[in-house]
């Protein structure tokens, strides 16, 4: 048989993270975080990252182990992920895959980045280049046509001419060598279980999570990472509460709508989550949080 591994997500501010320790907790488990920010040291509150009196309750996995300026891309998460798991499962251990950021959560079930290493200065070249350079520079690279890619989105554009350059192959060749892949973690039995709530609920779970993190001091959290390099690093600058705070320091909001404008990205984003969650993950088990009266409800006879 397949080793076990269970997994817990749900949108922001469902409760997955004290759900996750009392799990574990009962069940000798150690956590291993999905969350795309919580790799960052030093974002702490607008991310939600667990407490240290939390971390201490149940060890935890590929939290902190960024700079912020660092690069973690899909690719740097699987291999982590898998090392990661198979490390905790040699002590015997169980394991629990906890966040709510679902294209790494995807990881585990499906293949989401291929296997090309680009060079760093392969990137550093692409970099330099405009968006229509590169544009030029892939479609010589590719005399077959670009397909369905989205040409006037950058990113999809030099993410594709670093892996032509990078492996010398076609972005037509990446695709079929990327649906000959198997899933990261397809000799697991993977339990995923997702988290709801009442959209009522959530919402006024959202606008205490956001109040909590103005007093808790998310503007100075925001001004201590920009001399780190916050803005170098898109993902986290972009981020829902760092974005925000940002776009006030700068003047572009008020700070009296600083709270507000949190909130409303926040429902965007818990938006985006329930869709991806929908429409992108395997048949999971629904368990509406607010009904939860033990943790070993959150499985069932999955456990």
């Amino acid at each position: 048989m397949k080793p076990v591994l269970h997994a817990l997500t749900g949108p922001t501010a469902v409760g997955k993270t004290e759900w996750a320790l009392r799990w574990a907790e009962r069940h000798g488990a150690e956590i291993v975080s999905c969350d795309s920010l919580l790799f960052y040291r030093g974002m702490d509150i607008g991310t939600a990252k667990p407490a240290a009196a939390e971390l201490a309750r149940v060890p935890h996995h590929l939290i902190d182990i960024r700079a912020i300026t660092e690069r973690m891309d899909i690719a740097d998460y699987v291999r982590l992920a898998r090392r990661t798991v198979e490390e905790i499962q040699a002590r015997g251990r169980a394991v629990l895959v906890t966040g709510g950021s679902g294209f790494y959560l995807k990881a585990f079930f499906a293949p989401v980045a291929d296997a090309v290493s680009v060079p760093v200065a392969v990137r550093e070249a692409v970099s330099r280049l405009s968006l229509v350079e590169a544009v030029k520079r892939l479609g010589d690279l590719n005399p077959g046509g670009l397909g369905a890619l989205d040409v006037a989105n950058p990113r999809r554009v030099m993410r594709g001419l670093e892996r032509c350059l990078a492996s010398g192959r076609t972005l037509a060749e990446l695709k079929e060598d990327f649906a000959r892949q198997s899933a990261p973690f397809a000799d697991f039995q993977i339990c995923l279980t997702r988290l709801s709530r009442e959209p009522a609920d959530l919402e006024a779970r959202i606008e205490r999570r956001v109040a909590e993190m103005l007093r808790a001091g998310l503007v100075d959290e925001v001004r201590r990472l920009i001399p780190q390099g916050l803005a170098d690093n898109p993902s986290a600058a972009k981020a829902i509460g760092y974005r925000e705070v940002l776009a006030m320091l700068a003047g572009e909001i008020a700070e009296a709508d600083l709270a507000r404008e949190i909130v409303c990205d926040t429902r965007g984003l818990v938006k985006k989550q329930q869709t991806w969650f929908r429409t992108q993950l395997p048949c999971h088990r629904e368990v509406a949080a607010a009904a939860l009266q033990d943790e070993d409800e959150l499985f069932g006879a999955e456990v």
